[in-house]
């Protein structure tokens, strides 16, 4: 199928911190490749986001080194926001602070749809955490 979106990246100044930190929040594998003779900058993690034989929707991705600086606070978004969808917001919410990362934009109702919220990671990177529930208002 075309014109789906199939792998995300994440960009990191330190990639092995970033890795913990999405392992801690979501429960993500995330490994290195080995792929010998590379670069520092060309190094490259695989995230996997459910075991290989999910059948549930959803895609892996990769941590990849950034290349530039990170992310200013305030700043406008300036990439594709990847958001998550999660059994219970709020536990989530306390996820992120746990692990480092900070909240963005708090919870707020799509009515009568579902509950969102932004988190920041350890480099800055903004993602979402969606819980579905007819009920939000």
């Amino acid at each position: 199928m075309y014109n789906r979106i199939t792998h995300f990246e994440i960009h990191a100044s330190e990639p092995e911190k970033l890795a913990k930190f999405y392992s801690e929040v979501f429960g993500w594998e995330i490994k290195e490749y080995e792929m010998g003779n590379v670069k520092e900058e060309n190094r490259y993690w695989g995230v996997m986001t459910a075991p290989k034989d999910s059948t549930e929707p959803g895609i892996n991705g990769g941590l990849v080194v950034r290349r530039g600086s990170k992310p200013v606070d305030g700043q406008p978004v300036n990439a594709f926001v990847c958001t998550t969808q999660v059994p219970n917001i709020d536990e989530y919410l306390k996820k992120v602070e746990t692990a480092g990362g900070t909240i963005a934009v708090g919870k707020m109702p799509i009515m009568g749809m579902a509950w969102i919220a932004y988190g920041k990671d350890l480099d800055g990177n903004i993602f979402g955490l969606y819980q579905e529930d007819k009920s939000a208002k």
